[in-house]
């Protein structure tokens, strides 16, 4: 079925939002007798029945996504078309059927999320009204970024690295038990780890939660070639998703409906006769009804839609995926394609009264993203005193705290592929228990525990992450070394937490058994160097790195963490007893303002007459300033404190716990984010703190937390001792000794300096 394109009539004026639109059709065969009335209820909010008139007016639907995703893409020559223009049918059916909380697992489908926004008024939220306003914002800055953002207006999660969609859909099917959240997937996005390999896990520590669709838009491609599914047969796609626990798995394949004669297994749509286009467009619908009435009735379900890549728009294929300079909205095959999906302005204003009754208005006021979620009141924190100078576990002291506010909140969910037994917090299983069907005390698992245990980080930062982002609290504990496998979401999830336009808890990690904990396991479990990631993300404006030096510090850091709103926090500490340096009220006065003195040397202490050259009142040498982020890594420093000290000189060792407090305001984008935060060390504290002869920054792993220290210190001399690289060790001195973070070699190195 191919429209005409035409000039509107005085008669078929075109409503507002269509200005900028190029071309117009002319009315479908059946126009009148199928659009007198939108099919969408404005009370129901969804369709009474899956009938003729349902399914040309989703097929209306599915058009104008097609029309109004091309129309933006050629006017920038740049973005996406092809892969949502083959979901279209699936997106109306969804939308048609009431079920709009949709994410996606596709962040090259934006256009088309975007245009859906645009058709139910939501880009209205930030002043898009009409076709001319959304193509002189698209792909442009404070406007629709290429990518999805859960910022958008409507839109409830961002996408852009594949295999993160799912999370957020399961994460709001826990949330929201009573809304079904579909997610589109698409097949080249198959060949990315974990997308249904994290659902399994899921389903099997949440049976009770189906109310999330995963929806796989099969067509064939992915970006530049076809997919590596695009050979399986339809029977062989349901065995692979039933063999990941997929109850019901419901199928539409358009070659099923062909009339045109195409020889390919993935066909066009919309080279089908009007009759059939509107046969397959029923066919949809009614299995996307089919498939979500199953998940809502306790069966894990999928739904497939096979059809071509680029079905409708301006070309097939791969070659549909991507828009380049010269597919320009004058160039003779984008204006065809968009000719061919040209509707008549009647439909539009159908179209759009469809869009704004669906789920009960437009998407900018449902959608359960556009709502701040209730969460259950804490209270001040139980902190555990510990006395300065004994000895405690740092990830026992958080786990207790994480215990508590589980006790407290009873959605939140302790996250942790390698087991919070293995990182010295069992406290955590004992009190929330383990999610696990087979209830056994021995190993503290209930099939209502509210700590999730699958053996894969992405899953394990993935729901933590979706439920952050979705209103909820969360707590994701790693092994510093395997983060790197889950850390791909956090970035999202945080970039997006610094956009959004509500408030939503900060996103929690805590990684244990840092690399010099982990001698006897060798490189494979000393991988620090992903603080470098982190630290780089500080400049973000929302990317927190904590580094508490102890058991008192880490219940502070957890407690500034959780308090917190819109930004992604990371604690870093050791599952091994350690000194004490800092009482309870040091601690939380330490993490608020960034850094404290853990030790320095008493006027007196310093034997003058044994250093020449006297620099400073306290020593015969000068003052050696060490800044420090860690907790192991402190036992080497305070060596060298007893060698310098004896030597004539002074020291001075300063805590840096949260080192973002210490940039200057200019080094961060912290204006730039939402629930911005702009408590900065000014150059008196950071003097008083940091000024010395010598300066070492030190740390267990890399260096670059320690940069916001080394841009603003005044000494002249300094160094830094940081992790080189892993090696299977006996102790953690070993480790260090081999890494050369050592009390010998920093006094030699300090002596160097000040000689």
């Amino acid at each position: 079925m191919q429209a005409t394109a035409t000039e509107t009539t005085p008669d078929q004026i075109a409503p507002d939002f269509c200005a900028g639109m190029q071309h117009f059709g002319e009315p479908w065969p059946g126009f009148d007798a199928h659009t007198a009335a939108p099919a969408v209820g404005a009370d129901t909010g969804r369709i009474a029945d899956v009938n003729a008139d349902a399914a040309y007016q989703t097929l209306l639907m599915a058009d104008a996504l097609r029309y109004v995703t091309l129309q933006v893409c050629g006017s920038k020559g740049s973005g996406h078309p092809g892969g949502f223009a083959s979901s279209a049918e699936a997106y109306a059916a969804l939308v048609m059927l009431g079920h709009t909380n949709i994410v996606t697992e596709v962040g090259h489908h934006a256009p088309g999320f975007y245009s859906a926004m645009f058709l139910d008024t939501s880009l209205e939220e930030m002043g898009i009204r009409t076709m001319t306003d959304m193509m002189a914002r698209f792909r442009e800055k404070h406007g629709l970024l290429g990518h999805l953002s859960g910022a958008i207006p409507g839109l409830l999660a961002p996408a852009g690295p594949l295999g993160q969609g799912q999370h957020f859909a399961m994460a709001g099917a826990l949330l929201h038990p009573d809304k079904l959240f579909p997610v589109t997937i698409g097949d080249g996005g198959m060949g990315e780890p974990y997308v249904l390999n994290a659902m399994m896990h899921f389903h099997t520590a949440y049976p009770q939660v189906t109310n999330f669709l995963p929806t796989l838009i099969w067509n064939g491609y992915s970006q530049e070639h076809h997919s590596m599914v695009s050979r399986l047969t339809n029977e062989e796609m349901i065995a692979y998703w039933r063999g990941h626990g997929f109850a019901e798995v419901v199928l539409v394949d358009a070659k099923d409906f062909d009339d045109s004669g195409q020889e390919t297994a993935y066909v066009d749509s919309s080279r089908f006769s009007q009759g059939q286009r509107l046969a397959f467009a029923q066919a949809v619908l009614a299995g996307v009804e089919r498939a979500a009435a199953s998940a809502f009735s306790g069966k894990l379900t999928a739904f497939i839609l096979k059809q071509l890549k680029g079905t409708g728009v301006h070309t097939l294929g791969a070659k549909s995926h991507n828009l380049y300079p010269a597919d320009t909205l004058d160039a003779p095959h984008i204006i065809e394609g968009l000719q061919r999906r040209a509707l008549p302005p009647a439909a539009w204003a159908l179209v759009r009264e469809n869009f704004v009754r669906a789920g009960g208005g437009p998407a900018v006021k449902t959608a359960v993203t556009e709502f701040v979620l209730d969460m259950a009141p804490l209270g001040a924190f139980p902190c555990q005193e510990f006395t300065p100078g004994d000895k405690a576990v740092p990830a026992t002291a958080l786990g207790a705290l994480a215990a508590w506010v589980g006790q407290r909140d009873p959605r939140f969910v302790v996250t942790n592929a390698d087991g919070n037994e293995a990182s010295a917090m069992k406290n955590i299983n004992d009190a929330l228990k383990i999610r696990h069907p087979t209830p056994d005390p021995l190993y503290n698992q209930e099939p209502t525990g509210q700590v999730y245990e699958p053996l894969n980080e992405d899953a394990c930062a993935g729901l933590a992450a979706g439920l952050s982002l979705f209103g909820s609290r969360a707590l994701w504990l790693s092994y510093e070394s395997f983060a790197i496998n889950g850390w791909p979401i956090v970035q999202t999830v945080t970039q997006a937490m610094a956009e959004l336009r509500r408030k939503t808890p900060s996103f929690v990690c805590m990684f244990t058994a840092g690399a010099l904990e982990q001698g006897r396991n060798g490189w494979t479990h000393q991988r620090p160097e992903i603080e470098n990631y982190f630290a780089a993300q500080m400049r973000n404006g929302n990317l927190f790195m904590l580094f508490p030096p102890d058991a008192n510090s880490i219940q502070a850091a957890y407690e500034y963490a959780t308090n917190s709103f819109n930004k992604g926090m990371v604690i870093i500490a050791s599952k091994s007893p350690l000194p004490v340096y800092l009482s309870l009220a040091q601690a939380h006065d330490a993490v608020a303002k960034g850094a404290a003195t853990l030790y320095e040397t008493k006027a007196g202490k310093i034997d003058k007459k044994g250093g020449k050259g006297k620099k400073d009142k306290k020593g015969g040498k000068g003052t050696v300033v060490f800044a420090v982020t860690g907790d192991m890594v402190y036992l080497p420093v305070f060596e060298a404190k007893d060698q310098l000290e004896a030597e004539g000189w002074a020291v001075r060792i300063v805590a840096v716990v949260n080192p973002r407090r210490l940039y200057r305001p200019t080094d961060v984008a912290w204006e730039t984010v939402s629930e911005p935060d702009n408590a900065f060390m000014d150059d008196d504290h950071f003097n008083a703190l940091f000024d010395g002869d010598v300066l070492l920054a030190v740390s267990g792993g890399p260096s670059a937390a320690l940069e916001p220290v080394l841009l603003r210190t005044r000494a002249a001399q300094r160094d830094t001792f940081a992790w080189k690289r892993g090696e299977t060790t006996a102790s953690p001195a070993e480790i260090m000794d081999f890494n050369g973070i050592t009390a010998e070699r920093m006094v030699a190195r300090v002596k160097a300096l000040g000689s």
